[in-house]
């Protein structure tokens, strides 16, 4: 997986992150600014998940993009 691809077009992936996981604050996008390991803590924080959960969940997010 290669997730320089969120990094680099985060401005525009922000949206379909916010369609997925509608708990994230528009700080928090902007504070987790397309890493993935911020993103996988505040999914953890706002929604209550175990981090395996949250891994499986970003990951058939991510594999359901279409670049």
């Amino acid at each position: 997986m290669d997730w320089n691809r969120v990094e680099g077009n985060w401005k525009q992936i922000k949206g379909s992150v916010k369609e997925q996981w509608g708990k994230l604050t528009d700080d928090d996008l902007t504070a987790i600014n397309g890493r993935r390991d911020q993103l996988e803590g505040k999914i953890q924080e706002r929604y209550g998940y175990q981090k395996d959960q949250v891994r499986s969940e970003v990951d058939d997010w991510y594999n359901r993009q279409r670049w």
